[in-house]
């Protein structure tokens, strides 16, 4: 058995709560297919074949001392309250509680690697697949794969367990990453393997 790691990306609660600032535009197509049921079972399924599970937050400081004036997808943070760490913002969906042992990887960018404890997480634990699930898509999925994959990770896109702004966007991100990862539904993997 390969020693992988299941990551949860972005699934917090401004990004896909009901309340959320994002709420509007992923959590529409998620209650479509069903992606947070389908997530929290892939959870289950790699706990119970004892592959690690780790969820990645964007936050940034509450003073927003790590967000990017420049940015086109973080600019709107500090005005409108978004993504400040220690606020129920940017704590993990309740449907999708962390256990004892999964690791919190705090992000500032797109990217879980960059600046983050990925890494050192995944070396120090012996990784060698991902299974890469979460919102967006074309955002952090899209990245993570691509960057794993440049470290020579064995990468595997849960596409049930993603979402994008539409059907759309998802779909062409799958289409691309389908160069740098295994595309697989979440009841279609083999966590033991």
């Amino acid at each position: 058995m390969k020693k992988s790691i299941l990551l949860v990306m972005d699934m917090i609660n401004d990004l896909v709560g009901d309340g959320g600032a994002g709420a509007a535009t992923y959590v529409p197509l998620m209650r479509e297919r069903g992606v947070m049921e389908r997530t929290r079972a892939a959870i289950a399924a790699a706990r119970a074949a004892g592959v690690r599970v780790g969820f990645v937050r964007v936050g940034f400081s509450p003073d927003y001392r790590e967000c990017p004036a420049a940015s086109p997808v973080f600019s709107r943070a500090r005005q409108s309250g978004l993504f400040k760490l220690g606020t129920p913002g940017t704590a993990v969906h309740p449907a999708l509680t962390p256990g004892p042992g999964d690791f919190d990887i705090v992000k500032h960018r797109v990217s879980p690697f960059y600046g983050t404890a990925l890494e050192p997480i995944l070396r120090a634990n012996g990784i060698e697949r991902l299974y890469l699930s979460g919102v967006s898509t074309n955002g952090v999925v899209h990245t993570g794969a691509r960057e794993a994959h440049d470290r020579d990770y064995e990468c595997i896109v849960l596409e049930d367990c993603c979402a994008g702004a539409t059907a759309e966007e998802h779909e062409r991100a799958l289409f691309c990453l389908g160069r740098y990862a295994t595309i697989a539904r979440s009841d279609q993997v083999d966590f033991r393997a």
